[in-house]
């Protein structure tokens, strides 16, 4: 066992509770396949426990008021910026993320975008139609948030949802998946460290059975999951029960036009290295359905397995990895169904990959970062989500070709084309059927951008001033004004 994932301890108010409802599992390294750590796991009681200390905790924040909660957030920040060599080390641990990755970054931006926030909510004020008087608006907390974050980066997971709920004024209760606990766990106890009130941070691993309980908690005012559409279709059905309002960010199979006159070798680098690398394929907005042009399709795709077979696979706590284990071995075995049926189908070819870890990696929930060319657009692999590292590379001959299959999907989060045609650029871009569209490179993920899906993918934005609109209400306080 590892003193790294040693503390499996809720967070619940001011509270470590040692002992959980539901009892323990054992934790498996993804990248040995041995047991590395023992995980507590929360049900209803520790759910209900959270909600009391949430609706105390978040009295104590907004009694702070707007500077503190500010200050609060900041601080929080640095404590995780300098605690992010252990961070790391643990996600690696936990959800086989590369070191050489570095998602500590990208966390950090986000909670001191979001603490700027804090003391800037501001509301409206208007002259009422038909009286005389004065009529304004206050953008208030909700009050408690449940969260439920996935399993595949939780330190990036809890800046993009459960920050902005907090520098909205609002209590959380955030429930991490029992495959990825110890990042979230480690974050709350740094949020206590920060001076950030007992209560308005709460950390409950669990599985089914606690997110059923927290999303039906008459405490709880609002859902915020990411997650797979299949699961939030189960949320909402629950949510629809207490009439409580949701926001999800959910699954994608994002687009990525390659036009004739693209710049190739950034766009085949871009193709490859963010489809297959970032968390071993499992992200929700990478562009893992590439459309490339006929006139261009064969030297793109060489260029596209040039790249590919340059990618590192093995142990993500070593800084030459580039891509680590995917989450276990059901998901591995998952993904090897999909290679094996896409070998298969009539149409597509393997180009690279396609087998499990070898040698040394053997152990562990490895998978080659694989690429296929000339997929049917109506395969399996073209039109669902594969959650690996796995690439489908189609051909198309025209824009309006090319713009018809990108939309041809039940999905709509994420969208890319690479050309040198600014009109072109902005023609398909208003055409495509998605929350964020990116031309010529990858989405930054930048915490002043709205991110979120249409269709499929979810409703509500994080990221700027929408975001922290998701955890907020509006009250509107009308003066009547005797005139002199």
């Amino acid at each position: 066992m590892t003193n790294l994932l040693a503390d499996n301890r809720p967070v619940i108010g001011d509270t470590r509770p040692s002992a959980t409802s539901l009892g323990t599992r054992e934790h498996v390294n993804p990248a040995t396949g041995k047991a590395q750590a023992i995980v507590s796991i929360g049900g209803p009681a520790e759910i209900d426990a959270a909600a009391r200390a949430a609706v105390a905790g978040q009295k104590a924040w907004q009694d702070l008021g707007p500077e503190r909660r500010r200050d609060c957030l900041l601080r929080l920040a640095d404590l995780i910026e300098a605690d992010a060599p252990q961070l790391l080390q643990m996600a690696a641990l936990e959800c086989g993320t590369p070191l050489s990755s570095n998602s500590s970054g990208l966390a950090l931006s986000w909670i001191r975008y979001y603490a700027g926030w804090a003391d800037k909510i501001e509301g409206t004020c208007s002259e009422p139609l038909g009286i005389h008087g004065l009529a304004y608006a206050r953008h208030e907390p909700i009050g408690v948030i449940g969260v439920i974050i996935p399993w595949n980066s939780p330190l990036v997971a809890i800046s993009m949802t459960a920050i902005l709920a907090m520098a909205a004024g609002n209590a959380v209760i955030l429930k991490p998946p029992t495959q990825t606990p110890f990042v979230a766990l480690r974050f709350g106890a740094l949020a206590l460290e920060a001076g950030i009130p007992a209560g308005v941070l709460n950390i409950v691993p669990g599985d089914a059975e606690a997110g059923e309980a927290l999303i039906a908690h008459p405490a709880v005012g609002k859902i915020s999951f990411t997650g797979g559409d299949a699961v939030a279709k189960a949320v909402m059905r629950t949510a629809a029960e207490h009439l409580k309002p949701v926001a999800l960010e959910l699954g994608g199979k994002s687009a990525n036009l390659i036009f004739a006159d693209a710049d190739l070798d950034k766009a085949a680098a871009m193709a490859a290295g963010c489809s297959l690398v970032p968390l071993a394929g499992q992200g929700c907005v990478l562009p893992t359905r590439v459309y490339a042009q006929s006139a261009i399709f064969d030297e793109f795709v060489e260029r596209v397995r040039a790249h590919a077979q340059t990618f590192t696979l093995g142990d993500p706590l070593d800084m030459a990895t580039v891509i680590g284990p995917v989450i276990n071995e059901a998901a591995a075995q998952r993904i090897m169904g999909v290679i094996d049926r896409a070998k298969a189908e009539s149409g597509g070819r393997l180009v690279t990959g396609g087998r499990r870890g070898q040698g040394d990696l053997a152990a562990g929930s490895f998978v080659e970062p694989t690429v296929f060319a000339g997929v049917a657009h109506d395969s399996h692999l073209a039109r669902e989500e594969v959650f690996g590292p796995v690439l489908s590379i189609i051909r198309f001959d025209t824009d309006d070709d090319a713009v018809a299959m990108a939309n041809d999907s039940r999905f709509g989060l994420g969208a890319y084309l690479h050309t040198h045609d600014l009109s072109r650029a902005h023609n398909v871009a208003a055409r495509l059927e998605s929350g964020c569209v990116a031309v010529n490179g990858m989405l930054p993920m930048a915490p002043n951008q709205p991110f979120g899906g249409v269709k499929q993918s979810g409703f509500g934005r994080e990221g700027g001033r929408p975001g922290l609109e998701e955890f907020m209400q509006i009250k509107q306080i009308l003066l009547h004004l005797h005139p002199r």
